[in-house]
């Protein structure tokens, strides 16, 4: 049986609004990192196909972007879960699950960082000794 509004009251209308935006934001964090692997897998292959030495720290770079970013919408589904939350054990999970998450958007973003500046540097370094990349 199907709840309608009029069966389940604006408390409960809210919960399932709130349980269905939250759905949809984890559905899109997860097509990101879907996508991105589907894109860095096939940049990855096209540069063993051509046997050419490739840059794959631009390619793990551009991975991590998209992990980072569906990072933020999955983070963004917990903040939607603790809304509904009924009981403090709930809230504690969730706490801990946006704790690991934020965590780990913030070492893949300083390891990003880290590789654009040495991706950086060695452009500069190429370019002074009149090499082109």
């Amino acid at each position: 049986m199907i709840a309608t509004p009029e069966s389940l009251g604006v408390e409960g209308s809210v919960i399932a609004a709130v349980q269905w935006i939250k759905l949809t934001v984890e559905a899109i964090g997860a097509c990101i990192i879907g996508l991105g692997v589907i894109i860095a897998g096939s940049q990855f292959v096209w540069a063993l196909l051509r046997r050419q030495p490739a840059n794959f720290n631009a390619i793990r770079l551009m991975l991590a972007r998209y992990l980072a970013v569906a990072l933020e919408f999955q983070l963004g589904a917990d903040v939607l879960s603790t809304a509904i939350a009924p009981g403090w054990e709930e809230i504690g999970k969730l706490g801990a699950i946006a704790v690991i998450r934020t965590a780990l958007n913030y070492f893949l973003s300083i390891e990003m960082k880290q590789e654009s500046a040495s991706e950086h540097e060695e452009r500069v370094a190429a370019q002074a000794s009149g090499e082109e990349k």
